[in-house]
């Protein structure tokens, strides 16, 4: 039996095998395939541009943190600058208003420098730290979702290459298949062939038909499997990971606006304290009193002396007393008084060549006016206290120590703080007589002891004691120094020693000056160098020679008694008001 294939059939096969070849490149033909692959790459750069942007707000915030430090270092050197050192003169200066406001500026600006170091801290640890720790985070985020668009980009991939190969295998057994067709009907129409080569044909072409077909078969489950891969990676994978980015952006965004807001509210923060820091300035400008501090000046510098009396008028037509008998003289001065320290040859050359002391004045600082004479004593007495007290304090735990030894002979031995002990009770005896002296002397100036005899005197050492060669030389050279005292500016010449010549006998031979008024001395001065004379409180005197501009006035008291004294510590009583001092001496006494 002949087998032959209807020839419509075979048509209709060859033009389904066209149809169905035609029909698998139009759905394997994917245009929009490579396009994600180019979004992967533009959002791989674009997170990767936020991250930048992040680390870069990060370094924008440490070098503000940075700043921060650096001024409040500065503000604290500034302020440690200005501070009243201790033990020293500025630290005395403190005691008035405007001072104390300063300080307390100084004060408040440590304060204030604090905040920023607060500012400073809080940017450190609310911002800096945490967007590191942040960026490390996103870092490996970003890396997660790429590798997983990576990953969903290569399975497609490899699904469609099983697409493609399954689509070339259908293709080339298609062609296989047509072939055989094409043969088996020229065999079929040959009559020359025999029946078994045209059977032969036949079943080839069967064959290859039957291949074609499964290829067809397995070409489109692979093609359904491929299209439902490809809708779920472009429809539910691929935007899942989109979305994740997204997402990570978003985060990344808010995460920077945040610390900016932290950035702002780590300032607010500070503002009240940092307010309150220039309300203290403020405040402390507000209690400066000027009147109190001119009250303090007042204080610092009052000398205690009574101002001068009125000057009297120099009637220069009427003639002047200015004799005086020596018992007189000698009747007016007050019990108790000391003899004069000068006489002899001293009329006609007691000039007050005085030079300061060297040692900075006397130890009892007779050479202050009374108020400050007092306050320099109360304040000497106030320091010996003190060291008395850290003597006890000593003495009290070297006896405690010693106490110690003797309980415990191990520890140490108790003779060892013998001698430490004896110096210790020396030093207090040897303070307590320096306190006794300062009190005495304190006390006199206050009025609490009656007025010192000669043989009580200090010899205070406020001068030094220096020969001239010539008078008039001397005279001229003459000046004032601001605490009261005198000194002189002289030539080797004028410091040495010069002997006794006829030159002095020429003034000895002198008259001696007339009176020209009187004179009460409203303290008591001790005349302890060569040209100045020693009175005591309340006594009378004469006048010989007004205070020539030096605040030097010469006076009198007999024939071989004369000197001068600072003019601030007599009152003077020119003219009219020359008259006998036991006359004097009745009337004011």
């Amino acid at each position: 039996m002949e087998f032959s294939l209807p020839k419509l059939d075979r048509v209709k096969q060859r033009t389904q095998l066209s149809r169905l070849n035609r029909g698998i490149v139009e759905q394997t033909d994917l245009p929009t395939r490579g396009r994600y692959q180019d979004q992967f790459d533009n959002l791989e750069k674009h997170t990767q541009w936020g991250i930048d942007v992040l680390e870069k707000y990060i370094k924008f915030v440490k070098e503000r943190t940075e700043i921060e430090i650096s001024y409040a270092k500065q503000l604290r050197n500034l302020s440690k600058k200005y501070q009243p050192k201790k033990n020293s003169k500025e630290e005395e200066e403190y005691k008035y208003t405007s001072c104390k406001a300063f300080l307390a500026t100084l004060n408040e600006m440590n304060d204030y420098a604090g905040q920023h170091e607060v500012i400073s801290e809080n940017m450190t640890c609310q911002i800096t730290a945490e967007l590191a720790r942040y960026v490390q985070e996103l870092k490996q985020e970003r890396k997660s979702h790429f590798h997983e668009g990576r990953k969903a980009q290569q399975h497609i991939e490899t699904c469609w290459k099983q697409l493609e190969a399954s689509k070339r295998r259908f293709e080339r057994d298609c062609k296989e298949a047509d072939r055989a067709q094409q043969y088996f009907e020229k065999m079929d129409a040959d009559i020359n062939v025999t029946k078994a080569d045209v059977e032969k044909a036949r079943s080839q072409a069967q064959l290859r038909h039957q291949m074609a077909e499964e290829s067809k078969g397995e070409y489109s489950s692979i093609l359904q499997k491929f299209n439902h891969e490809q809708h779920e990676h472009y429809y539910t994978h691929i935007p899942n990971i989109f979305q994740k980015i997204q997402d990570m952006e978003e985060r990344r965004i808010v995460r920077i606006g945040e610390s900016m807001k932290t950035f702002a509210e780590v300032d607010r923060q500070v503002i009240p304290i940092i307010g309150k820091c220039l309300d203290g300035i403020t405040k402390a400008a507000e209690s400066i009193d000027q009147q109190n501090d001119s009250q303090l000046v007042i204080e610092a510098f009052k000398s205690g002396f009574e101002p001068p009396g009125d000057i009297d008028f120099e009637d220069f037509t009427q003639p002047m007393k200015r004799t005086v008998s020596e018992s007189s003289l000698s009747n007016s001065r007050g019990d108790g008084k000391s003899e004069p320290k000068f006489g002899g040859k001293s009329k006609g050359k007691l000039w007050p060549f005085i030079k300061k002391n060297k040692g900075g004045g006397p130890e009892d600082f007779s050479n202050l006016p009374p108020e400050q004479r007092r306050k320099k004593l109360q304040q000497k007495v106030d320091e010996l206290n003190r060291d008395i007290q850290k003597e006890m304090d000593q003495r009290d735990a070297l006896t405690k120590m010693k106490d110690v030894y003797i309980k415990n002979p191990q520890m140490g031995d108790p003779a060892s703080v013998d001698h430490r002990l004896a110096e210790l009770g020396q030093n207090m005896e040897k303070l307590r007589l320096e306190v006794q002296k300062f009190e005495g002397w304190l006390a006199e100036v206050e009025g609490r002891l009656p007025m010192r005899t000669e043989q009580t005197r200090r010899q205070s050492g406020l001068y030094e004691t220096q020969n001239t060669s010539a008078v008039n030389n001397c005279a001229q050279d003459r000046e004032s120094s601001p605490d009261g005292s005198y000194t002189e500016e002289q030539s080797q010449e004028s410091e040495m020693k010069v002997p006794a010549t006829d030159f002095d006998d020429e003034f000895d031979d002198e008259e001696p000056l007339p009176t020209i008024g009187t004179c009460k001395a409203l303290y008591t001065f001790e005349g302890q160098n060569e040209g100045t004379i020693s009175v005591a409180e309340g006594e009378m005197l004469y006048v010989i020679e007004e205070d020539k501009g030096d605040g030097w006035t010469r006076i009198r008291r007999n024939e071989d008694e004369e000197g001068y004294v600072p003019t601030s510590y007599v009152e003077v009583y020119l003219d009219k008001n020359a008259k006998d001092v036991s006359q004097i001496t009745s009337e004011n006494l």
